[in-house]
């Protein structure tokens, strides 16, 4: 598929899109015209890299974790540093803390729906209007 229909697929703009190749992290093959030509499974990957920079991952880590997560079973770790070690440490313990808010806030949500809910419930059974 042609650059647009990607964009226009997964909601990223062309230009991101060139971006995520100048960073090395998706790879589209080229036509005989030159144009970029992207696979199904890119869609699934732009995903993943939206999702990763979402969770406030930067790109070089991005880079090395894109691999891993699609074939788990072909994990290759050549040249990992202690600092990226400790990168990866920070980035997963932020991503925890980011995921019990998370939980929070969507908690409260459901608590207040649900409390919602019932007061409008309780007023249609007793004829009253919200």
């Amino acid at each position: 598929m042609r650059i647009g229909e990607l964009a226009q697929r997964t909601g990223v703009s062309t230009r991101l899109l060139r971006y995520y190749e100048e960073q090395g992290l998706l790879a589209p093959g080229r036509g005989a015209n030159g144009y970029r030509d992207y696979s199904e499974s890119q869609v699934d990957v732009v995903a993943q890299i939206k999702g990763l920079l979402d969770a406030g991952l930067p790109t070089r880590i991005i880079q090395d974790l894109l691999p891993c997560l699609d074939k788990p079973e072909t994990i290759h770790v050549p040249n990992v540093t202690t600092e990226m070690i400790a990168t990866l440490r920070r980035e997963q313990a932020r991503l925890s803390d980011r995921i019990d808010f998370l939980t929070r806030n969507r908690d409260a949500i459901g608590d207040y729906l649900d409390a919602v809910l019932e007061v409008k419930s309780a007023n249609a059974a007793s004829g009253a209007t919200a």
